[in-house]
């Protein structure tokens, strides 16, 4: 039996062994956590999915941004917080693809630097769901300095609007990244 299937039993135990898995076994547990029968697809929006109920206080802006990921094309499962244990907030699958996020609302015109640091140790991707104005130039140099000073961000995807801008460690090589980058914001 493969490392991954460790913790089948118990979802706290599967989302635990996350931080220890790499590549393809990494994947598989993301595969097997939304396979569990605790996930129900939510009434109003069947291409999001739950464990237990919808008292978090959390719940409102996760939804939120569930929400903004189908539009986008995904299935989002929105993982539960279980104590003692640092996860992330979704897992998106889109065309058997299984991606796993953390999500930072950005509400404040200063918080970005803050709510990025607070990702490091929970997952490789965050994603901003931008609800307040922000200047587009420091947003960049923000994502570009997070990937700096963590060695394992993979993506970071912004959501402003009805726009999607994925930031990898590849595109922040190319030389035009910070036009780029103000243009797909701003437009």
């Amino acid at each position: 039996m493969q490392s991954y299937m460790v913790g089948n039993n118990d979802i706290a135990q599967m989302l635990a062994l996350l931080h220890e898995l790499q590549g393809i076994d990494f994947i598989r547990q993301l595969r097997l956590i939304t396979e569990r029968r605790e996930f129900s697809p939510l009434a109003t929006d069947p291409e999001i999915f739950i464990v237990g109920g919808e008292t978090s206080e959390d719940y409102s802006p996760l939804l939120n941004a569930a929400r903004k990921a189908v539009e986008m094309g995904n299935r989002v499962f929105i993982l539960p917080n279980p104590k003692g244990c640092r996860t992330a907030d979704y897992i998106f699958e889109r065309k058997g693809v299984y991606k796993m996020f953390d999500l930072k609302t950005i509400s404040g015109r200063h918080s970005v630097d803050n709510r990025l640091s607070e990702s490091v140790g929970q997952t490789n991707r965050v994603l901003l769901h931008m609800t307040a104005d922000y200047n587009p130039g420091t947003l960049a140099r923000t994502i570009k300095r997070y990937f700096e000073l963590n060695a394992n961000a993979r993506e970071v995807l912004v959501y402003k609007g009805k726009k999607q801008i994925s930031v990898t460690r590849k595109s922040l090589e190319d030389t035009h990244f910070f036009r780029t980058f103000i243009r797909r914001y701003t437009k």
